[in-house]
């Protein structure tokens, strides 16, 4: 007798993607890792040829005749806008993996893997920055998220620019002081921001890197540089206003309601911020319940996928203690 799949779940990032498949008893019956998904830098179709490679690979490792995917929930980085899932789920129905699909933004994944009900606010703060709500009822909250464009601030790659402006200016005497103007070179093992300037303009340093620049901010911070503390204490305005409104437009401002803190940045636990963040959220949104995501939110997915099918309680509870 064939084995029948309750979920495909998908949880595919910038960097990297893990596929799951889920029994109906919640157990993970294979699951497998592979590169990141990049529509915008390799086209829709090429990215979902690098979901389709995973996807085999865990039906191959099943290790028994599948009958079917009864749902595939997949959680998908650079999907951000609701009618680039649309054109996503059509892509994916076209891909027949699933008698069913749905899409959403990654986002949406760590929110789930760190909850136990589709209710609450995630911020998530990596590479950018993002912030999603949903409630048990269908109901969700979201920001387009597409950069500067669309009013977003803060992020790794958003810290490590801000540093490196103010570090500029520092240098070259147009703005005021701070350490960054040291540290943040250093780091490259360079005496100056002029050389980091040069390097980065001429491709010697990976642009890539950039990003390790910003611990170096929080490190900078903890010894009390005042621009340093001064762009932490932004970001965490930035997390507490994506959170508060989200929290608002859901009508979770006055009840005890979770927001869970994910990404790099967050999962680093840098005293500073977690001590401003939970100051200002207590202010806007005083009975928010804060927690840091530490499942991974391939875990997300697949609950959202068992949400969707209604799978029972105890099923739920099956999946996550394999990811506990």
């Amino acid at each position: 007798m064939g084995v029948n799949v309750s979920v495909l779940a998908i949880d595919a990032g910038n960097s990297k993607t893990d596929v799951a498949l889920i029994g109906e008893d919640g157990t993970v019956l294979s699951s497998a890792r592979g590169g990141g998904f990049q529509p915008p830098v390799v086209g829709a179709e090429a990215a979902l040829d690098v979901l389709a490679g995973l996807v085999g690979q865990a039906l191959a490792m099943a290790g028994e005749r599948i009958d079917g995917v009864e749902h595939v929930s997949a959680c998908l980085a650079n999907v951000d806008l609701p009618v680039e899932e649309a054109e996503l789920t059509a892509a994916v129905v076209g891909r027949d993996w699933g008698r069913t699909v749905e899409i959403r933004n990654d986002t949406f994944a760590i929110l789930r893997a760190g909850v136990d009900e589709p209710r609450g606010v995630a911020v998530v703060c990596g590479a950018g920055i993002n912030c999603v709500g949903m409630l048990p009822d269908g109901r969700t909250a979201r920001f387009p998220a597409i950069g500067r464009i669309s009013g977003d601030w803060g992020g790794g790659g958003g810290l490590a620019e801000e540093a490196m402006w103010f570090a500029a200016r520092a240098e070259d005497g147009r703005g005021g002081p701070t350490e960054l103007a040291r540290a943040l070179p250093a780091h490259f093992g360079l005496d100056s921001m002029y050389a980091l300037i040069e390097a980065l303009h001429l491709g010697r340093i990976d642009a890539e890197r950039r990003h390790e620049l910003a611990p170096v901010l929080f490190a900078t911070a903890r010894e009390g540089d005042p621009v340093a503390v001064g762009l932490v204490e932004r970001l965490a305005a930035e997390v507490v206003a994506m959170a508060s409104v989200a929290l608002g437009r859901l009508d979770l401002l006055d009840v005890p309601a979770p927001v869970v803190l994910g990404g790099g940045v967050m999962a680093a636990r840098h005293p500073q911020l977690d001590a401003k963040i939970a100051e200002l959220l207590a202010e806007r949104a005083p009975k928010a319940v804060i927690r840091v995501v530490t499942e991974p939110p391939v875990l997300g997915a697949a609950l959202l996928g068992l949400d969707r099918t209604g799978a029972p309680e105890p099923v739920h509870r099956r999946l996550r203690a394999q990811y506990s």
